[in-house]
Protein backbone atom coordinates (compact mmCIF):
# COMPACT_ATOMS: atom_id res chain seq x y z
CA UNK A 1 0.00 0.00 0.00
CA UNK A 2 1.02 3.74 -1.06
CA UNK A 3 0.18 6.59 -0.74
CA UNK A 4 1.10 9.99 -2.93
CA UNK A 5 1.82 13.50 -2.53
CA UNK A 6 2.53 16.39 -4.81
CA UNK A 7 3.58 19.87 -2.91
CA UNK A 8 4.05 22.71 -4.84
CA UNK A 9 5.06 21.31 -8.09
CA UNK A 10 5.81 23.03 -11.15
CA UNK A 11 6.73 22.19 -14.73
CA UNK A 12 8.00 24.27 -17.74
CA UNK A 13 9.35 23.57 -21.39
CA UNK A 14 11.35 26.51 -22.37
CA UNK A 15 8.73 29.43 -21.67
CA UNK A 16 5.82 27.36 -21.55
CA UNK A 17 4.46 26.70 -17.96
CA UNK A 18 2.76 23.32 -18.07
CA UNK A 19 2.48 22.57 -14.53
CA UNK A 20 1.43 25.41 -12.36
CA UNK A 21 1.69 24.83 -7.81
CA UNK A 22 0.30 21.11 -8.38
CA UNK A 23 -0.64 20.54 -4.84
CA UNK A 24 -2.56 16.80 -3.92
CA UNK A 25 -2.73 13.68 -1.80
CA UNK A 26 -3.18 10.43 -3.27
CA UNK A 27 -5.17 8.26 -0.74
CA UNK A 28 -3.46 4.45 -0.45
CA UNK A 29 -5.29 2.09 -2.41
CA UNK A 30 -6.96 4.66 -4.51
CA UNK A 31 -8.11 4.91 -8.42
CA UNK A 32 -6.72 8.30 -9.35
CA UNK A 33 -7.74 9.59 -12.24
CA UNK A 34 -6.49 12.34 -14.05
CA UNK A 35 -8.52 14.25 -17.29
CA UNK A 36 -8.42 17.06 -19.21
CA UNK A 37 -8.56 18.10 -22.55
CA UNK A 38 -5.27 17.43 -24.49
CA UNK A 39 -1.93 19.86 -23.35
CA UNK A 40 -3.30 20.20 -19.99
CA UNK A 41 -0.07 18.42 -18.32
CA UNK A 42 -1.80 14.82 -17.28
CA UNK A 43 1.09 12.90 -19.21
CA UNK A 44 3.42 15.23 -18.01
CA UNK A 45 2.58 14.84 -14.05
CA UNK A 46 2.78 11.07 -14.82
CA UNK A 47 6.09 11.65 -16.42
CA UNK A 48 7.40 13.06 -13.52
CA UNK A 49 6.29 10.43 -11.11
CA UNK A 50 8.04 7.67 -13.54
CA UNK A 51 11.17 9.48 -13.40
CA UNK A 52 10.91 10.09 -16.55
CA UNK A 53 10.97 13.92 -16.26
CA UNK A 54 12.26 16.37 -14.38
CA UNK A 55 10.79 18.29 -11.65
CA UNK A 56 11.80 21.93 -11.97
CA UNK A 57 9.90 23.14 -8.54
CA UNK A 58 8.04 21.40 -5.48
CA UNK A 59 8.01 17.89 -4.32
CA UNK A 60 6.77 14.26 -4.65
CA UNK A 61 6.50 11.84 -2.11
CA UNK A 62 5.49 8.34 -2.01
CA UNK A 63 4.71 7.17 1.65
CA UNK A 64 6.43 9.95 2.52
CA UNK A 65 9.97 9.29 0.82
CA UNK A 66 10.85 12.50 -1.45
CA UNK A 67 11.63 10.80 -4.86
CA UNK A 68 12.35 13.88 -6.69
CA UNK A 69 16.37 12.62 -7.57
CA UNK A 70 15.29 9.04 -6.96
CA UNK A 71 16.23 6.88 -9.96
CA UNK A 72 13.46 5.71 -11.97
CA UNK A 73 14.04 2.19 -10.79
CA UNK A 74 13.85 2.46 -7.44
CA UNK A 75 11.07 4.23 -6.93
CA UNK A 76 8.63 1.21 -7.32
CA UNK A 77 6.05 2.18 -9.55
CA UNK A 78 5.59 0.76 -13.15
CA UNK A 79 4.05 2.13 -15.76
CA UNK A 80 1.75 1.33 -18.98
CA UNK A 81 1.73 3.39 -22.10
CA UNK A 82 -0.40 4.65 -24.89
CA UNK A 83 1.57 2.45 -27.23
CA UNK A 84 2.03 -1.21 -26.21
CA UNK A 85 6.20 -0.90 -25.81
CA UNK A 86 6.54 -4.39 -26.16
CA UNK A 87 9.39 -5.99 -27.63
CA UNK A 88 8.45 -7.56 -31.03
CA UNK A 89 11.36 -9.84 -31.30
CA UNK A 90 10.48 -11.98 -27.93
CA UNK A 91 7.40 -13.43 -26.90
CA UNK A 92 4.34 -13.12 -24.55
CA UNK A 93 6.71 -14.18 -21.65
CA UNK A 94 9.74 -12.72 -22.20
CA UNK A 95 8.03 -9.38 -22.25
CA UNK A 96 6.24 -9.79 -18.79
CA UNK A 97 9.80 -11.34 -17.53
CA UNK A 98 12.03 -8.54 -19.28
CA UNK A 99 11.82 -6.29 -16.38
CA UNK A 100 12.76 -8.58 -13.72
CA UNK A 101 15.55 -10.27 -15.71
CA UNK A 102 17.19 -6.60 -15.22
CA UNK A 103 16.74 -6.81 -12.00
CA UNK A 104 18.48 -10.05 -11.68
CA UNK A 105 15.88 -12.29 -10.29
CA UNK A 106 15.95 -15.72 -9.09
CA UNK A 107 14.30 -17.81 -12.90
CA UNK A 108 11.94 -19.31 -10.01
CA UNK A 109 10.72 -15.69 -8.78
CA UNK A 110 10.46 -14.64 -12.56
CA UNK A 111 8.52 -18.13 -13.18
CA UNK A 112 6.21 -17.32 -10.41
CA UNK A 113 5.22 -13.75 -11.04
CA UNK A 114 4.89 -14.26 -14.51
CA UNK A 115 2.15 -16.74 -14.46
CA UNK A 116 0.25 -15.17 -12.07
CA UNK A 117 -0.10 -12.32 -13.81
CA UNK A 118 -0.81 -14.30 -16.86
CA UNK A 119 -3.91 -16.14 -14.40
CA UNK A 120 -4.99 -12.09 -13.46
CA UNK A 121 -5.08 -11.09 -16.95
CA UNK A 122 -6.13 -14.47 -18.48
CA UNK A 123 -3.44 -15.16 -20.86
CA UNK A 124 -1.93 -18.05 -19.96
CA UNK A 125 -2.60 -19.19 -23.28
CA UNK A 126 -0.44 -16.48 -24.94
CA UNK A 127 2.70 -16.79 -23.16
CA UNK A 128 4.56 -18.38 -26.59
CA UNK A 129 3.25 -15.69 -28.67
CA UNK A 130 4.95 -12.93 -30.35
CA UNK A 131 3.16 -9.18 -30.08
CA UNK A 132 2.94 -9.35 -33.75
CA UNK A 133 0.20 -12.38 -33.27
CA UNK A 134 -1.82 -10.62 -30.45
CA UNK A 135 -4.75 -8.09 -30.88
CA UNK A 136 -4.78 -5.00 -29.72
CA UNK A 137 -6.87 -6.27 -26.46
CA UNK A 138 -4.30 -8.76 -25.61
CA UNK A 139 -1.13 -7.08 -26.19
CA UNK A 140 -2.66 -4.20 -24.07
CA UNK A 141 -3.26 -7.14 -21.47
CA UNK A 142 0.39 -7.79 -22.02
CA UNK A 143 1.83 -4.12 -21.34
CA UNK A 144 -0.30 -4.30 -17.89
CA UNK A 145 0.87 -8.27 -17.05
CA UNK A 146 4.43 -6.66 -18.02
CA UNK A 147 3.40 -4.17 -15.11
CA UNK A 148 1.97 -6.26 -12.30
CA UNK A 149 5.19 -8.84 -12.18
CA UNK A 150 7.16 -6.00 -10.95
CA UNK A 151 5.23 -5.72 -7.95
CA UNK A 152 4.62 -1.91 -8.00
CA UNK A 153 3.42 0.24 -4.92
CA UNK A 154 2.25 2.19 -7.54
CA UNK A 155 0.91 1.75 -10.99
CA UNK A 156 0.61 4.38 -14.01
CA UNK A 157 -1.74 4.10 -16.61
CA UNK A 158 -1.08 6.59 -19.55
CA UNK A 159 -4.22 6.73 -22.00
CA UNK A 160 -3.70 3.00 -22.51
CA UNK A 161 -7.00 2.45 -24.10
CA UNK A 162 -6.70 5.01 -26.69
CA UNK A 163 -5.90 2.88 -29.60
CA UNK A 164 -8.60 0.09 -28.62
CA UNK A 165 -12.31 0.07 -30.66
CA UNK A 166 -15.44 1.25 -29.16
CA UNK A 167 -16.16 -1.48 -27.71
CA UNK A 168 -13.14 -3.28 -26.56
CA UNK A 169 -12.20 -0.15 -24.61
CA UNK A 170 -15.42 -0.80 -22.60
CA UNK A 171 -14.52 -4.23 -21.99
CA UNK A 172 -10.78 -3.19 -21.26
CA UNK A 173 -12.35 -1.01 -18.24
CA UNK A 174 -14.31 -3.61 -16.98
CA UNK A 175 -11.15 -5.78 -16.75
CA UNK A 176 -8.90 -2.87 -15.20
CA UNK A 177 -11.78 -2.15 -12.60
CA UNK A 178 -11.17 -5.82 -11.62
CA UNK A 179 -7.55 -6.02 -11.35
CA UNK A 180 -7.51 -2.59 -8.95
CA UNK A 181 -10.13 -4.48 -6.90
CA UNK A 182 -7.59 -7.73 -7.34
CA UNK A 183 -4.14 -6.53 -6.33
CA UNK A 184 -5.32 -3.32 -4.17
CA UNK A 185 -2.71 -1.22 -4.92
CA UNK A 186 -2.53 2.71 -6.01
CA UNK A 187 -3.18 3.38 -10.09
CA UNK A 188 -2.95 6.89 -11.38
CA UNK A 189 -4.60 7.11 -14.65
CA UNK A 190 -4.38 9.71 -16.92
CA UNK A 191 -7.11 9.75 -19.84
CA UNK A 192 -9.10 12.83 -21.90
CA UNK A 193 -12.19 10.33 -21.72
CA UNK A 194 -14.75 11.20 -19.52
CA UNK A 195 -16.25 7.92 -19.84
CA UNK A 196 -13.04 6.36 -18.79
CA UNK A 197 -12.89 9.19 -16.01
CA UNK A 198 -16.31 8.20 -14.93
CA UNK A 199 -16.22 4.47 -14.38
CA UNK A 200 -12.81 3.99 -13.13
CA UNK A 201 -11.87 6.50 -10.78
CA UNK A 202 -12.47 6.51 -6.95
CA UNK A 203 -11.30 10.34 -7.49
CA UNK A 204 -11.03 12.32 -10.24
CA UNK A 205 -8.87 15.31 -10.44
CA UNK A 206 -9.65 17.58 -13.78
CA UNK A 207 -7.11 19.23 -14.89
CA UNK A 208 -6.89 22.97 -17.17
CA UNK A 209 -3.76 24.45 -18.70
CA UNK A 210 -1.80 22.24 -15.75
CA UNK A 211 -4.32 23.62 -12.66
CA UNK A 212 -6.75 21.52 -10.64
CA UNK A 213 -10.35 22.80 -11.38
CA UNK A 214 -11.97 20.38 -8.83
CA UNK A 215 -10.79 16.97 -6.98
CA UNK A 216 -13.90 14.75 -6.34
CA UNK A 217 -15.70 11.20 -6.72
CA UNK A 218 -17.14 10.85 -9.81
CA UNK A 219 -20.83 12.03 -8.01
CA UNK A 220 -19.09 14.94 -6.96
CA UNK A 221 -17.75 15.52 -9.85
CA UNK A 222 -21.06 15.55 -11.67
CA UNK A 223 -23.45 16.74 -9.16
CA UNK A 224 -21.68 19.09 -7.74
CA UNK A 225 -19.21 20.95 -10.18
CA UNK A 226 -16.96 23.81 -9.16
CA UNK A 227 -17.57 26.07 -12.10
CA UNK A 228 -18.29 25.95 -15.61
CA UNK A 229 -15.14 24.15 -17.28
CA UNK A 230 -16.02 21.01 -14.81
CA UNK A 231 -19.90 21.11 -15.45
CA UNK A 232 -19.24 21.19 -19.32
CA UNK A 233 -16.23 18.53 -19.45
CA UNK A 234 -18.27 15.86 -17.66
CA UNK A 235 -21.28 14.82 -19.31
CA UNK A 236 -22.51 13.87 -22.73
CA UNK A 237 -23.34 15.76 -24.40
CA UNK A 238 -22.10 18.14 -22.40
CA UNK A 239 -24.54 21.12 -20.29
CA UNK A 240 -26.22 24.09 -21.54
CA UNK A 241 -24.80 27.10 -20.40
CA UNK A 242 -26.64 29.76 -21.02
CA UNK A 243 -26.19 33.61 -20.38
CA UNK A 244 -27.91 35.37 -18.24
CA UNK A 245 -27.97 39.41 -18.64
CA UNK A 246 -29.02 42.78 -16.56
CA UNK A 247 -31.96 42.35 -18.55
CA UNK A 248 -32.82 38.53 -17.35
CA UNK A 249 -33.08 39.44 -13.82
CA UNK A 250 -36.04 39.64 -12.54
CA UNK A 251 -35.36 40.50 -8.51
CA UNK A 252 -32.76 39.15 -6.29
CA UNK A 253 -33.91 35.64 -6.42
CA UNK A 254 -35.61 35.17 -9.67
CA UNK A 255 -34.18 35.16 -13.57
CA UNK A 256 -36.46 35.63 -16.99
CA UNK A 257 -35.26 31.95 -18.84
CA UNK A 258 -36.42 30.04 -21.47
CA UNK A 259 -39.65 31.90 -20.96
CA UNK A 260 -40.49 31.33 -17.74
CA UNK A 261 -39.89 33.12 -14.40
CA UNK A 262 -37.08 30.91 -12.31
CA UNK A 263 -37.97 31.78 -8.74
CA UNK A 264 -34.42 30.27 -6.89
CA UNK A 265 -34.26 29.65 -2.84
CA UNK A 266 -31.44 31.47 -1.03
CA UNK A 267 -29.50 33.16 -4.04
CA UNK A 268 -29.57 36.45 -4.69
CA UNK A 269 -28.76 37.86 -8.11
CA UNK A 270 -27.11 40.97 -8.53
CA UNK A 271 -27.13 43.35 -11.71
CA UNK A 272 -23.63 41.80 -13.14
CA UNK A 273 -23.64 38.85 -16.05
CA UNK A 274 -24.24 35.05 -14.62
CA UNK A 275 -24.46 31.60 -16.54
CA UNK A 276 -27.22 29.36 -15.95
CA UNK A 277 -26.84 25.36 -16.78
CA UNK A 278 -29.21 22.34 -17.30
CA UNK A 279 -27.81 19.28 -18.51
CA UNK A 280 -29.22 17.59 -21.57
CA UNK A 281 -30.47 14.75 -19.41
CA UNK A 282 -32.54 16.95 -16.93
CA UNK A 283 -34.16 18.51 -20.03
CA UNK A 284 -37.87 16.65 -20.50
CA UNK A 285 -39.99 15.70 -23.00
CA UNK A 286 -43.81 14.91 -22.21
CA UNK A 287 -43.14 14.51 -18.29
CA UNK A 288 -45.25 17.26 -15.49
CA UNK A 289 -42.29 19.54 -14.51
CA UNK A 290 -42.11 22.88 -13.12
CA UNK A 291 -41.45 24.82 -16.24
CA UNK A 292 -41.23 24.25 -19.48
CA UNK A 293 -40.92 25.87 -23.16
CA UNK A 294 -41.46 25.44 -27.04
CA UNK A 295 -38.29 25.15 -28.38
CA UNK A 296 -38.09 24.83 -32.15
CA UNK A 297 -36.82 21.32 -32.66
CA UNK A 298 -33.85 21.38 -35.49
CA UNK A 299 -32.14 18.03 -35.21
CA UNK A 300 -33.17 14.66 -34.01
CA UNK A 301 -29.95 11.54 -32.75
CA UNK A 302 -30.95 8.28 -32.56
CA UNK A 303 -28.47 6.39 -30.58
CA UNK A 304 -31.11 3.49 -29.91
CA UNK A 305 -31.87 3.46 -26.15
CA UNK A 306 -31.64 7.61 -26.38
CA UNK A 307 -32.24 10.47 -28.67
CA UNK A 308 -30.45 13.44 -28.61
CA UNK A 309 -32.56 16.42 -29.44
CA UNK A 310 -30.90 19.99 -30.50
CA UNK A 311 -33.22 22.66 -29.62
CA UNK A 312 -33.31 26.29 -30.64
CA UNK A 313 -35.22 28.80 -28.11
CA UNK A 314 -34.50 32.58 -28.73
CA UNK A 315 -31.25 33.07 -29.03
CA UNK A 316 -29.93 29.79 -27.13
CA UNK A 317 -29.05 26.58 -28.71
CA UNK A 318 -29.67 23.39 -26.32
CA UNK A 319 -29.31 19.85 -26.46
CA UNK A 320 -32.20 17.57 -24.74
CA UNK A 321 -31.27 13.42 -24.08
CA UNK A 322 -34.14 11.62 -23.61
CA UNK A 323 -35.18 7.79 -23.76
CA UNK A 324 -36.11 6.67 -26.71
CA UNK A 325 -39.32 4.69 -25.22
CA UNK A 326 -40.58 8.85 -24.77
CA UNK A 327 -42.64 10.32 -27.61
CA UNK A 328 -40.63 13.77 -28.32
CA UNK A 329 -43.28 16.85 -28.37
CA UNK A 330 -42.61 20.60 -28.65
CA UNK A 331 -43.15 20.84 -24.89
CA UNK A 332 -39.80 20.54 -23.32
CA UNK A 333 -39.49 21.48 -19.71
CA UNK A 334 -37.42 21.40 -16.88
CA UNK A 335 -37.38 21.68 -13.02
CA UNK A 336 -35.57 24.06 -10.41
CA UNK A 337 -33.32 21.57 -8.60
CA UNK A 338 -31.25 20.83 -11.77
CA UNK A 339 -30.45 24.53 -12.66
CA UNK A 340 -26.96 25.35 -12.14
CA UNK A 341 -26.10 28.62 -11.33
CA UNK A 342 -22.68 30.31 -11.98
CA UNK A 343 -21.12 33.56 -11.59
CA UNK A 344 -19.62 36.14 -13.85
CA UNK A 345 -16.30 34.14 -14.18
CA UNK A 346 -18.14 31.15 -14.59
CA UNK A 347 -18.02 30.00 -10.57
CA UNK A 348 -20.96 27.78 -9.47
CA UNK A 349 -22.99 29.67 -6.70
CA UNK A 350 -25.72 26.95 -6.75
CA UNK A 351 -27.60 24.17 -8.21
Amino acid sequence: MANIKFTGVHKSFGANKIIKNFNLLGKEDEFLVLVGPSGCGKSTLLRMIAGLEKIDEGEIFINDQKINELHPSKRQTAMVFQSYALYPHMNVYENMSFGLKIEKRPKEEINTKVMQAAKILKIEELLERKPKQLSGGQRQRVAIGRAITRNPKIFLFDEPLSNLDAALRAEMRVEISKLHNQIKTNMIYVTHDQVEAMTLADRIVILNQGNIEQVGTPEEIYNDPANIFVAQFIGTPKMNVLEINEKNVISESSIKLLGNEIQFDKLKFNKSKHFVGIRPEHLKSNQKTQYSFNPEIELIENLGNEKIIYLKQDEYQLSAKISSNLQISNSIGFDVKDVFVFDQNGKRIQS
